[in-house]
């Protein structure tokens, strides 16, 4: 693909998925307030359904990627997964218990089939000098997208309820899927065999795969950095000014981390945001036993380091697997990545509700302060 064509599809890219992010950053600020004070959720629910969440991406990005590979087409995966996303938060506003959640949960989940043959389109029209700063301003535009979303919900939330928010919501994610299929040309090719083995994987991306593994099983979902948040002291009204600053810092640094990881070396990047992630661990932990009044303030820096952290994770992993992963089977690799990501992220999930219902608010991030620091090490041994 020439330059100008792959200009133009990067560009399509970033502008859906930075309406999608618009929509559902209206959503996700006061997603948990909503399971847990509308609608009566446990924080163990709470983790429940967030973990389920995550689970379904991997088995929907492992799906895609190797039907992606085997029909070598790209295109109708991603619009498709903007159409379910936007219908799932229809669903999210008609919800009037948390059982009526899960199915809706589960189809925004399943949205998550555009990414692995999205990735491996990106990862094509890329070269080995500017893959890293495609896959980061791809995602300075999710995050982007994601700031305004919040921006958004913070000004109409209190004004028009969590249910009108949320239908308004869909409207983004399904203007994204029309520009998918009105501004991207993919080539017709004929189907290809695609073997569905893990043995032939380079012992260097089984061992990437186990170091996210273990990264992956203390990665929670951000819902309980906010419901920490709000019982140290926040009002409902400022949580998703804390999410903001997350989501803001990530779409600053994830361009200027996916330049470094080009200039110097995916492992760098990927070091610091592991070690990033447990900093903040270390700092929630600390959070948990001050006074409520001090730690209320601490807490700020805190979405500050997260936001850090996202911005150097997100771009540079999918940057290593696409070029670890062998050419015919790239999008496949980078499904089947997802899918032990999302299995991990339903573990750590349901596991920091377990701890926290049982042991107490800081209890699931000293355990991540340890799975951090263990996938730093391992980074050590991988080779680029």
């Amino acid at each position: 693909m020439d330059d100008s064509n792959a200009r133009k599809t990067l560009k399509a890219f970033a502008l859906s998925s930075f309406l999608n992010d618009l929509g559902s950053d209206m959503v996700y600020p006061v997603w948990p307030l909503f399971v847990t004070s509308v609608l009566g959720g446990s924080m163990t629910f709470l983790g429940f359904i967030d973990g389920l969440g995550e689970a379904l991406v991997s088995f929907s990005q492992a799906g895609s990627g190797y039907l992606s590979d085997r029909l070598q087409k790209r295109k109708v995966f991603i619009w498709v997964g903007y159409i379910f996303a936007s219908v799932s938060r229809i669903g999210y506003a008609a919800s009037f218990s948390v059982n009526h959640l899960v199915p809706f949960r589960i189809l925004d989940r399943l949205g998550k089939i555009r990414g692995a043959p999205r990735d491996a389109m990106l990862a094509d029209i890329s070269t080995r000098k500017t893959r890293g700063a495609a896959f980061g301003f791809l995602r300075a535009l999710d995050n982007l997208g994601a700031v305004c979303g919040i921006l958004v919900c913070i000004a109409l939330v209190q004004k028009i309820g969590y249910r009108p928010l949320f239908l308004v919501a869909a409207f983004p994610s399904l203007l994204g899927a029309f520009f998918i299929l009105s501004l991207i040309k993919e080539k017709k090719t004929g189907s290809a065999y695609v073997s569905i083995s893990l043995k032939d994987l380079t012992p260097n991306l089984k061992l990437f795969f186990f170091l996210s593994a273990v990264f992956g099983v203390g990665a929670f979902s951000y819902s309980f950095m906010l419901i920490f948040a709000k019982d140290s002291g926040y009002s409902t009204g400022f949580i998703p000014v804390l999410y903001l600053i997350f989501t803001a810092t990530a779409s600053v640094f994830s361009y200027p981390f996916g330049k470094m990881a080009d200039r110097t070396s995916r492992k760098t990047v990927l070091t610091i945001a592991f070690g990033l992630f447990g900093l903040l661990c270390a700092g929630f932990v600390a959070c948990g036993g001050t006074d409520p009044q001090r730690s209320t303030y601490a807490i700020i820096p805190l979405f500050f380091l997260y936001g850090m952290h996202k911005g150097a994770l997100d771009p540079v992993q999918r940057t290593l697997v696409s070029e670890l992963a062998p050419p015919s089977r790239k999008a496949s690799i980078l499904g089947a990545y997802q899918m032990v990501m999302g299995l991990c992220a339903f573990v750590a999930s349901l596991l920091a509700g377990l701890l926290w219902d049982t042991y107490g608010m800081t209890a699931p991030f000293m355990f991540t302060m340890t799975t951090s620091a263990a996938a730093a090490l391992l980074m050590t041994l991988v080779k680029e």
